[in-house]
């Protein structure tokens, strides 16, 4: 039990970075952010439904690949959503801080991105030089 809570923890907060990594309260370099974001444009139908004139991540989402809804500064996952508290610009780099919440935790976190186009983020990890994550704007729902 304690290790599948720990499994849960570790992924939800390993999510919850990914998530808020892409976001903010003030576009990206004169780039909206709000949509949704999967790390593979092919499989956005099986990532993200339409219900009630909301977007929301499909039941098995996690079966496809990874992916987050944007809203203004909130960030939304399978598991978690996120606040963005503040945002730094360091040339084509941003910095995010963020507030964090699962059903089981809640912490701060901090992320660096850049943006590449207007449809691809791509988060990097200052300290590990060339472990970038890419994530790709899906085509707006109907």
């Amino acid at each position: 039990m304690i290790v599948s809570v720990c499994r849960l923890i570790m992924l939800s907060s390993i999510t919850c970075l990914l998530l808020i990594s892409f976001a903010s309260a003030v576009d990206v370099k004169g780039t909206n952010l709000d949509g949704t974001w999967t790390n593979d444009v092919q499989v956005c139908s099986q990532l993200f439904e339409k219900k009630n004139n909301r977007i929301s991540m499909t039941e098995n989402a996690d079966f496809y690949g990874s992916g987050f809804i944007v809203e203004g500064n909130e960030v939304r996952g399978k598991l978690e959503r996120c606040h963005i508290t503040s945002q730094k610009q360091d040339g084509d780099k941003t910095y995010l801080q963020a507030q964090c919440a699962t059903d089981i935790a809640t912490g701060p976190s901090q992320l660096a991105l850049r943006l590449d186009g207007n449809d691809k983020l791509t988060r990097f990890f200052p300290d590990m030089p060339g472990m970038d994550l890419s994530y790709y704007r899906c085509p707006a729902m109907n």
